[in-house]
């Protein structure tokens, strides 16, 4: 069980609903209502990643979310995608309380990977420096791995999202262990360097608590494809439920 007392916080990213409703020309699925109906049943916080080709999150939605989330002040909004893209046009304009830069190319199927430092730290220090100057926090999309921590302090960071899905793909098989064991190390790395800890990418209502039980220092995940296809089938609100259970049963 991780030593942290700080529970967990449930961001739950919201780009899904908008491929729906993309599909057709109706507005429906609403991605403002999704997030309302998600705050409203206690989660703590809405994360969107706006592609610059669109293909789920548009500018509007940003804005529209923006507005909803000041009826929210216990709830952050977190915007995440490549500072080297359209992202920090979004950050200046809306100033979220958190924005996540993910490497992602503009044809990637889905983020995928994290930054490869020290190679990457020159073109982010001075999108880091920005951010912060507007009071924005930054969490970096990192690989499990220890080596690179002593390099997201140095830029200036405040976080770290370990990508999660090699641990996804490793659990209940052989390797889990293993697998879960770099996630841990690199945890306790960046917490001795006084980075912060987020992780996201295919956890769900199976792996959540394994993992929330074995990585010590986690602040936030942000769960978005396996949460909105639970609500397909639970509905919103329950599936909010099941989901801050989840993270409540790591720390029992």
């Amino acid at each position: 069980m991780t030593t942290s007392t700080h529970r967990c916080a449930l961001s739950v990213n919201v780009n899904k609903v908008a491929l729906l409703r993309n599909t057709r020309h109706l507005g429906i699925p609403g991605v403002v209502k999704a997030a309302q109906i998600c705050l409203t049943a206690g989660v703590q916080g809405i994360t969107v990643h706006p592609r610059p080709d669109a293909r789920h999150i548009r500018s509007n939605d940003v804005s529209d979310l923006a507005a909803l989330l000041k009826n929210w002040p216990q709830a952050e909004y977190n915007i995440e995608g490549n500072p080297t893209q359209n992202l920090m046009d979004f950050i200046r304009e809306f100033r979220p309380h958190q924005a996540t830069f993910v490497p992602d190319s503009e044809e990637q199927f889905t983020s995928n990977v994290g930054w490869n430092l020290p190679a990457d730290m020159d073109r982010l220090r001075p999108l880091i420096a920005e951010c912060k100057a507007l009071g924005v926090r930054v969490s970096l999309f990192m690989d499990p791995n220890p080596a690179a921590m002593p390099f997201v302090a140095e830029l200036g960071a405040d976080r770290i999202e370990l990508y999660t899905e090699t641990y996804a793909n490793a659990y209940g098989t052989d390797t889990e262990e293993q697998v879960l064991a770099g996630f841990t190390a690199t945890a306790q790395a960046a917490l001795g360097l006084g980075l912060a800890i987020n992780a996201g990418h295919d956890l769900n209502r199976n792996n959540l608590t394994r993992f929330l039980r074995a990585v010590p220092g986690v602040q936030e995940v942000s769960i978005g494809h396996a949460f909105i296809a639970d609500a397909l089938e639970l509905g919103y609100t329950q599936t909010v439920g099941e989901y801050l259970q989840c993270i409540q049963d790591a720390y029992d």
